[in-house]
């Protein structure tokens, strides 16, 4: 069983759908979640704005130092840092603009990059988790999707690197690697497909929540699938 009393996790994108999936596991196991907020309106939909158990912190861009620096200092008793938030983006590498694939980066990778590096100084030697998302087109070739894969292959990059960096401090670094996840966004997208094979938040935060929680004792180092059968 999952415990997370006493201990405060960070979810980045905690609004969406995969987010607050994750958000309610670990409330559900006794955590503090913080959870930043770019847009006011991310909020409307999202059930555990008036949770005791979670702080959100609104108006911060995860793109700059000085409001990674800011979440994070709010934060007394830090175990685990989960990084949902990420932009997505596909086309004909022809019709990819730069402003595209900068967007990306941004948003993809440097975002990671910063939270990595905020949770560490955080954590102060202590033991702790860090959970990023990379995605399957970095382990899978999937065409039109360059400048995403690109990204995200950073995201798989930094995890690979940071955990065998801190792997002697016990603070253990993964990142899930989902396929396409079962919303209702995605669902609206594709309308056509095979949605009953698509895994859903709910299974995905599941393995978040492992790879975040004190009873992962030894995984460390890895891009986990989370497939489910697509």
């Amino acid at each position: 069983m999952l415990n997370f009393s006493g201990r405060e996790a960070v979810v980045t994108g905690g609004t969406g759908a995969l987010g607050a999936a994750v958000v309610g596991r670990l409330i559900e196991a006794g955590a503090t979640v913080h959870v930043p907020v770019f847009i006011a309106q991310e909020l409307e939909a999202f059930s555990y704005r008036s949770h005791d158990a979670v702080r959100l912190h609104e108006g911060l861009d995860l793109g700059t130092e000085a409001d990674v620096a800011r979440l994070y200092g709010a934060t007394t008793s830090l175990y685990a840092s989960i990084h949902i938030a990420g932009g997505f983006a596909m086309g004909p590498i022809t019709e990819t603009g730069l402003e595209t694939w900068d967007h990306l980066m941004r948003m993809n990778a440097t975002t990671c990059f910063l939270c990595c590096r905020e949770a560490v100084k955080t954590f102060r030697g202590r033991q702790g988790r860090i959970v990023n998302v990379a995605a399957r087109p970095v382990t899978v070739p999937t065409p039109q999707m360059t400048a995403y894969a690109a990204s995200k292959a950073a995201v798989a990059a930094l995890t690979l690197s940071l955990g065998e960096e801190l792997a002697e401090s016990g603070v253990w670094v993964n990142a899930i690697v989902p396929s396409i996840i079962d919303t209702a966004a995605n669902r609206a997208a594709m309308p056509d497909a095979d949605h009953g094979a698509w895994p859903k938040p709910e299974e995905i935060a599941e393995t978040v929540a492992f790879l975040a929680s004190p009873q992962n004792a030894v995984t460390r180092g890895a891009l986990v699938p989370v497939y489910g059968r697509s």
